[in-house]
């Protein structure tokens, strides 16, 4: 019975060292859903360690980690440090991406043009119809139809809305005073469509529709993209280099979490609604050194699949910061 006993105990401590089936959850942002789901999978087949994350909006994924229902969330808001604090969180940003407007309209292979007050008025109901004289007078080359514009936001806490309405409290003082910037905000108009996914299904099928989603959704669905005017005046599409041009001016900091804003940065090529999605880590949780294992890997192998994803991968000097912060908030992997 003895020599049985230790026989189970030899077979039970050696499964464990060739890899007991460990999984760790995640939730929060759509923003970053594909580029996670798509390091996930490359990360099991080498590792075997699953990483099952669920896109329920960057609202949903503060709620869980403070919560402790997952081993992580993910936001496109980050907390502030008080914040983290309270609720004994670190966070770090993992990648950097954009929010665009798509929209649905025969243009015949023509892109629209849209500033911020054309934006603004369009989400505050001001401008109702697609040929209205203000968009006819940004776009004098494009025939707009006479068609109702069908507004289209998120139905839940969003940290893409939270971008989006910051970009809109800072080109536009009337949404900044009535409306605001936040996760979720009283839309004066418009029809509700759940994360990502829900606004660009809505749009894609809905003619006359506009909507506001993360760079991939649009890219993957195939619609189309407005050119946004910036804050130097010029106007811009969304891409590696506008991207890359207004995370140039972000400011990051330890000692801030890393907190920064990167939408409506300066300079001639910046895109004006250019975000980083962000982690947050449970200090706390015996899984959170898995949790920070998985995106050092991630941060050393994965900016190939960013890439083709449509993400910008964060610079190397931002990476060994974060490396750092890991160590002083005593989350490191190694």
């Amino acid at each position: 019975m003895f020599s049985f006993l230790l026989c189970f105990i030899f077979l039970f401590c050696f499964t464990l060292s060739q890899g007991w089936s460990l999984e760790l959850t995640g939730a929060g942002a759509t923003f970053p859903q594909p580029v996670l789901e798509a390091w996930a999978y490359q990360y099991y087949k080498e590792t075997g360690i699953k990483i099952n994350y669920q896109g329920i909006g960057s609202g949903g994924g503060i709620r869980q980690a403070k919560s402790r229902t997952v081993d992580f969330g993910a936001s496109d808001k980050p907390l502030k440090s008080s914040e983290l604090r309270e609720y004994n969180l670190a966070q770090f940003p993992e990648i950097i991406g954009a929010v665009v407007i798509t929209y649905n309209l025969p243009l015949h292979n023509k892109t629209l043009r849209l500033d911020g007050r054309a934006i603004c008025d369009i989400y505050l109901g001001k401008i109702k119809n697609w040929n209205n004289p203000y968009l006819k007078k940004l776009n004098p080359d494009i025939n707009l139809p006479d068609l109702p514009i069908i507004v289209v936001h998120r139905s839940e806490g969003s940290g893409t809305t939270w971008l989006f309405t910051t970009y809109l409290s800072k080109v536009c003082s009337e949404w900044k005073n009535k409306i605001g910037a936040e996760k979720s905000v009283n839309w004066p108009v418009g029809i509700g469509a759940k994360g990502n996914p829900g606004v660009t299904n809505y749009v894609k099928q809905t003619l006359g529709a506009i909507g506001y989603v993360e760079y991939t959704y649009a890219m993957e669905n195939h619609l189309p993209i407005a050119i946004l005017k910036n804050r130097s005046g010029n106007f811009v599409k969304p891409s590696v280099k506008t991207m890359k041009a207004a995370a140039f001016y972000a400011k990051w900091s330890i000692k801030k979490d890393f907190y920064a804003d990167l939408t409506y940065q300066p300079g001639r090529d910046s895109y004006p609604i250019t975000g980083a999605s962000y982690i947050l880590l449970i200090k706390d949780n015996p899984k959170t050194k898995e949790v920070t294992k998985f995106f050092k890997w991630a941060f050393e192998n994965g900016d190939e699949i960013a890439k083709k994803l449509h993400y910008i991968p964060l610079p190397k000097n931002l990476k060994y910061l974060i490396y750092k912060y890991w160590k002083i908030q005593k989350v490191y992997p190694y």
